[in-house]
């Protein structure tokens, strides 16, 4: 089960929602295994975001988490797939992209541990 959390310094309609969410749905296939079946993914936008002492006006903070491990060579093609969406729907440039992996070896759903 994967995850995918976004905090964006600008605002998301509910239609550019819709559409982020739907192509991290397919991105989420570069990682061997994964799919959009189990994807669950958060938003939270017009967050304060500050890099080295500056306001981010427009730049974003994305966290990926994976139930198991993978490649590096998966998670660069999941970072350029990240940044070109994050691009191309909210006109956030790429060098105010930052995109965090967390690889979790225990995770619950349903009253359970998988």
């Amino acid at each position: 089960m994967p995850f995918i959390g976004s905090k964006v310094s600008v605002k998301i309609s509910k239609e550019k929602e819709g559409i982020i969410k739907t192509k991290l749905g397919k991105a989420i296939e570069l990682i061997p295994g994964k799919s959009e079946t189990y994807l669950m993914v958060g938003f939270e936008d017009e967050y304060s975001l500050y890099f080295a002492g500056e306001k981010l006006e427009k730049g974003a903070f994305v966290e990926v988490k994976i139930f198991g491990k993978t490649s590096k060579d998966a998670y660069e093609k999941l970072t350029e797939a990240i940044c070109n969406i994050y691009e191309e729907e909210l006109e956030i440039p790429q060098n105010e992209i930052y995109v965090k992996y967390e690889e979790v070896s225990d995770w619950g759903w349903n009253g359970r541990n998988f």
